[in-house]
């Protein structure tokens, strides 16, 4: 029965393609609004990505998100230091600086730039990038050093060579800068240009205020969990250290959930997703609902022969579902097969944010069964109330 319900939904090419187009439209809409909502969120935490080798991040208990880093002191660190099960603890900063990229220039206010300042231990250089494009890390260590981010210098002088950027001297805070190197970094939420530097380096880019440590980077001992360590650091450095002020610890993956549910609480990027997401499935509905219907009205004989030859209600349900199963699956393909295409090709020409999930597919998939499922309510209860004779009607 099932081979002649297939039969059936084919007949009409044109109402078949008509059908799986406004599946294929509702699949696509959903998966790639979804995966540019997704990536969206995840450019919020592209620095607690790009800091390897960090256990766990130690901070102002007022902090909510990456860029609400809020100074501490250098009481702070040692009293982190001193915590059983941390293996080490390194300062951190990060900021905001205005670069001056025309250094030299006498005939005017000049040009300047916000860029996202990384201050890294001076020692270790933990929290460095991962992949180094241009120069090395260990000529952060010469006077007045930078590493810049391949996106932001691209961003700041398209369509020159990167073999330029060494060497190239800028300024910020009336301090000269000079980029020894080039990187690989996440995008980010602002787009801004990231300079990595040494942390008492950074101290004199951005202007100066009483405390500046923005966070404190710990990597845990061996043996003990980074839950572990955050529970001891928040219990012993902070409320029960003699008074001290209390301190906020988290893991990596728990500062990046709270960075990223601060942005979907107070921000309007999940209402304005939503929004698109559910008018695809509503349009799906409606092209799908209508056409479905269309489609089942015209083949109303074939199913009264069916009747008429004993075949059930149940059974003929069943062929309905199995058409609507069917058309699901391929609009479902289709649809999340495009999606993907745009995510593979549109970020290679833009900064286009895009992070397809599998859950991103598990859950289109299934707005999609409940597009076809509704779709195809509307066609049983014209099928069940079919009386087998109309088939005999002139």
């Amino acid at each position: 029965m099932n081979w002649i319900a297939w039969k059936m939904l084919t007949g009409d090419r044109a109402k078949y393609i008509g059908i799986v187009a406004g599946v294929t439209f509702a699949a696509l809409l959903i998966a790639q609004q979804v995966s540019i909502a997704l990536g969206l969120l995840l450019r919020t935490t592209s620095t607690i990505q790009d800091i390897a080798d960090v256990d766990v991040f130690v901070m102002d208990p007022d902090v909510e998100y990456i860029d609400d880093l809020k100074p501490l002191t250098d009481n702070d660190l040692y009293r982190v230091q001193g915590v059983a099960g941390v293996a080490w603890a390194v300062p951190f900063y990060k900021g905001q600086g205005r670069l001056k990229l025309d250094v030299g220039r006498r005939d005017g206010p000049g040009l300047y730039q916000q860029v996202i300042v990384l201050g890294l231990d001076d020692a270790t250089l933990v929290g460095a990038p991962r992949e180094m494009v241009l120069g090395s890390l260990a000529a952060l260590r010469e006077p007045d050093a930078v590493v810049m981010d391949v996106a932001g210098f691209q961003y700041l002088w398209p369509g020159e060579p990167l073999e330029s950027a060494l060497g190239r001297v800028l300024e910020m805070n009336d301090h000269r800068a000079v980029i020894v190197g080039l990187c690989k970094a996440s995008d980010t939420f602002m787009t801004f240009p990231i300079l990595y530097t040494r942390y008492h380096q950074a101290l004199q880019f951005v202007p100066q205020e009483r405390r500046v440590m923005s966070a404190v980077l710990v990597g845990a001992e061996e043996g003990v969990s980074p839950e572990e360590v955050c529970r001891r650091i928040e219990e012993r450095a902070g409320k029960a250290s003699g008074g001290g002020r209390a301190l906020k610890a988290l893991t990596r993956n728990g500062f990046k959930r709270t960075t990223i549910d601060y942005f979907m609480k107070n921000t309007g990027i999940l209402l304005n997703f939503s929004i698109t997401t559910a008018l695809g499935f509503v349009v799906g509905c409606a092209i799908a609902g209508q056409t479905f219907y269309t489609f089942t009205v015209e083949n109303l004989n074939q199913f009264g022969a069916l009747k008429a030859m004993g075949v059930t209600n149940r059974r003929i349900v069943g062929m309905v579902l199995f058409q609507a199963l069917v058309v699901g699956l391929l609009g479902f393909g289709i649809g999340a097969g495009l999606a993907a295409l745009f995510g593979e090709v549109v970020p290679r020409f833009t900064r286009l944010a895009f992070f397809m999930h599998w859950t991103i597919l598990a859950g289109t998939l299934v707005a999609v069964l409940l597009i076809v499922a509704l779709a195809s309510l509307l066609s049983i209860r014209k099928v069940l109330v079919l009386e087998p004779a109309v088939v005999f009607r002139g």
